[in-house]
Parts: C-alpha cells; structure tokens; sequence
C-alpha cells in the first residue's frame, strides 16, 4: 500500500485551513470596524484619540465585536502554528503568550477606559492592564514564534521576514511606552496595523502550505512495515 506520507516529510493536516481561515477573517473583520469608525465618529480626533475611547458609546459595539474576532483569530493561528511545525520547532511559550495576548484583548474591550472629568474605577485600571498586557503579550509571542521558522526547512526562507517585522512591532511598543508626546491615535493605530499585517501574513502562509510535519514511525511501527513489505515481497 502507498504511504499517504510525502517525500518531503509532511502530510496534509484538516485543521489547518480552517485555522488559517479562521485567523485570517478575524483579522479582517476586525480591521474593517476599527477602519470604519475612523469615520464614524467624526467627534474624536483619530490623530490623538487612541482606540480605547472608540470603545464607549453605543458605536463601541462594533469595535467591541472586532475585538472579539481578533482575539479569537490569534488564538487559532496560535494553535495552527503549534500544529504545522514539526517537534523541534515547537514551543509552549509563544502559544501561551497568545492566549494571554487574546484573554487581554477580550477584557478590554469590555472594561472601559478612564475618561477626563470621571473620577477613575477598577475597570479603568482593568483596561489599562489589560490593553498593555495584549500588547506585549502579542509581540513578544511574535518574536518567538518568528523565530522558531528558522529551525525548519519549510518555514526558514520565511524567518527573515517575519522576526524583523515582529521585531518592529516590538520595539514600537515599548517606544509607545516611552514617548509620551507622540500623538498616541496615530502612534497606537500604526502598532495595531504593523500587528495585523504580521498576523495575517502568517495566516495566508499557514493557509497556503496547510501540511503539518510527519512524526517518526516508532519501532514497532518499523518493524511491522518491514514485515509487510516482506510478506507482498513473496
């Protein structure tokens, strides 16, 4: 019987492309709402207003739900990734890192912002947590995961690429931090887009090659092949 294995070491894996879909239209949807309330809400400055403030109100809603979509988007590529590279390339620290990155991503979207003139509360606090938490969680999970393409011959021509982006994406977070008189809309919504574009470029390449690595055959595996190789032999 012919072995469903390719040459190449990898066999076509169902998950992944339903993953790497999955990923891919949670990043869309939720750029599209960000993108569309840009203009909706024509009172805030998208210069200086970062996106939290584009959370409150009855129009936050949409915002809300593409924070929904982009957490579970992250948490799909997170597993996709884990599953499409082989065991000495895989890690639990960057599928971790974005699962705390989602987590984060959820809490803020429904714990509000402080605003001027209320006296603050526990949910400020709890947003402002949670939205440093995403961020730093989600690039630092970047940075690993990009890094874990150059041990694998598949993914290696694509590591440049991805560790450098990844390393931009890191560093601007912690010039955000920093750089308190950047215009933090502008500053913050550049982060965002470096991120999403990171994100989904990795979404099309998992979709592009949906193949997981094949495992060793143990022993016994082995020996039995062997034996029935023998046996059709006569």
């Amino acid at each position: 019987m012919p072995s469903l294995t390719s040459a190449s070491g990898v066999v076509p894996d169902p998950l992944l492309r339903p993953m790497a879909g999955t990923a891919l239209g949670g990043i869309v949807l939720f750029l599209l709402a960000a993108v569309v309330l840009q203009f909706a809400r024509a009172e805030l400055d998208w210069i200086r207003t970062p996106m939290s403030f584009y959370l409150l109100g009855d129009e936050g809603r949409w915002l809300q739900a593409g924070y929904v979509a982009l957490a579970c988007a992250i948490v799909a590529l997170a597993v996709g990734w884990y599953r499409a590279l082989p065991d000495s390339g895989r890690s639990g620290a960057p599928t971790l890192l974005f699962l705390l990155a989602a987590a984060g991503l959820g809490v803020t979207a429904f714990a509000p912002t402080a605003q001027a003139g209320l006296p603050p509360t526990l949910w400020n606090w709890l947003h402002g947590v949670a939205a440093q938490t995403a961020f730093l969680c989600v690039t630092t999970a970047m940075l690993l995961q990009a890094w874990r393409l150059r041990g694998d011959r598949r993914w290696r021509r694509r590591f440049a690429a991805a560790f450098t982006v990844a390393l931009v994406a890191f560093a601007g977070v912690w010039v955000l931090a920093l750089w308190r008189e950047l215009p933090r809309g502008l500053s913050q919504k550049g982060l965002i887009a470096i991120i999403a574009a990171w994100l989904a470029t990795m979404s099309i390449w998992l979709w592009r090659d949906a193949r997981r690595p094949n495992r060793a055959p143990s022993p016994a595996t082995r020996q039995a092949d062997g034996t029935v190789s023998g046996s059709g032999a006569t």
